[in-house]
């Protein structure tokens, strides 16, 4: 039965960007996949994205009528669940394509580390929420890069950069709205440069092919660099209109690799063409304006805290996304939020935005202190 003070109160701006990114997504993965898979299965990941986005709406809809706030009381045993996921992943988990990200339960594959953002998020939100007034200057900020230092380490090891990177963006965004000095930014950014050559040494031999191929996509045209220069062909080819839905040659002839997981932003460049991206990207820029406007009005600073994860969560994604995509940042995995496949991406996603709901209908405000 429906709730009228919650139905009447939602963010439906907000929805009508995930709503339509989502179908959006569920078009391109059926356009990218259908030519590529048996006749009898051939809608299998169409049937699959579009059966869970309508479960995830479904357990949404229920989470909102639960306030986010006692999520504070839940973020240690979520953090401690979240490090026990990450280790099974390392003793048990399933590898692909030379990563072990994956435990198999049953029929159902989960990715933990897609969760591990989420959790992520939770925990660290809550954690600064009771140290906020001991975040005055650096030495207050160890406990708390400690606290992600673990979880990133775990991640780091599967090897998945991507995901590890998003932590540290979740980490960025909530050290801005606590208002993190600018020289201690500085300082950190001058020891990072001075840590580079170390840092080299510790990336698998794959990811510094990544760079390698970043700085120049034909040193390995047929092996690490095949994937960028595929989507720079299928983006490049879309021109102004694209070539229609169903009818991007890179993707139906199988030219474009993971073309309905990391690379569907290329399917919508070659479909959809120039402006069919813009529209797409300006949807996701409202998505983005809408929770930070969610952040800027929340109750207290741990609905702040956690709008602004979510936020730096949601920018990361689609900047890395689309930069690796168009061949302006290196490839790292990061999928395209609400589009590209994926049971655990989708889900964490959408779970992400009903937070954001659910902050925003507690509408008084309170700034840091």
């Amino acid at each position: 039965m429906l709730d009228k003070k919650i139905v009447n109160n939602l963010d439906y701006v907000l929805l009508f960007g995930v709503f339509l990114l989502t179908g959006i997504g569920i078009m391109l993965i059926g356009s990218a996949t259908h030519a590529n898979v048996d006749s009898p299965n051939r809608y299998y990941y169409v049937f699959r994205q579009a059966l869970f986005a309508f479960v995830n709406i479904c357990i949404g809809y229920y989470l909102l009528h639960f306030d986010y706030r006692m999520l504070k009381d839940l973020a240690k045993p979520m953090y401690v669940l979240n490090i026990i996921m990450l280790l099974a992943v390392m003793f048990f988990g399933r590898t692909v394509l030379g990563a072990q990200r994956w435990i198999q339960l049953g029929p159902f594959s989960i990715q933990p580390s897609e969760f591990a953002k989420a959790i992520m998020i939770i925990a660290l939100a809550a954690y600064v929420d009771k140290r906020v007034n001991t975040l005055d200057n650096l030495r207050g900020w160890i406990p708390v890069f400690a606290y992600v230092f673990v979880p990133f380490i775990l991640v780091m090891k599967q090897p998945d950069l991507g995901t590890s990177l998003v932590f540290l963006a979740i980490l960025l965004g909530i050290m801005i709205i606590c208002g993190f000095k600018k020289k201690y930014f500085l300082a950190m950014g001058f020891g990072v440069l001075a840590a580079a050559p170390l840092l080299w040494g510790v990336l698998h031999e794959y990811q510094r092919n990544r760079i390698r191929v970043f700085l120049d996509p034909g040193l390995e045209p047929y092996g690490s660099g095949y994937h960028v220069i595929q989507s720079m062909i299928a983006i490049g080819s879309g021109l102004l209109t694209g070539k229609g839905l169903f009818a991007g040659t890179q993707s139906q002839l199988n030219f474009l690799p993971e073309n309905h997981t990391d690379f569907i932003f290329a399917v919508a460049g070659e479909e959809f063409g120039f402006i069919g991206v813009t529209i797409i990207l300006l949807l996701y820029l409202l998505i983005i304006y809408r929770g930070f406007s969610i952040a800027m009005n929340a109750t207290d600073n741990f609905g702040c805290l956690l709008a602004t994860g979510i936020v730096a969560m949601f920018t990361f994604h689609v900047l890395v996304n689309v930069g690796m995509t168009s061949g302006i940042m290196p490839v790292t995995g990061v999928p395209l939020p609400f589009m590209s496949y994926g049971v655990s991406s989708l889900t964490t996603n959408m779970l992400m935005i009903t937070l954001l709901l659910n902050i925003d209908l507690h509408p008084q405000r309170l700034r840091f202190h």
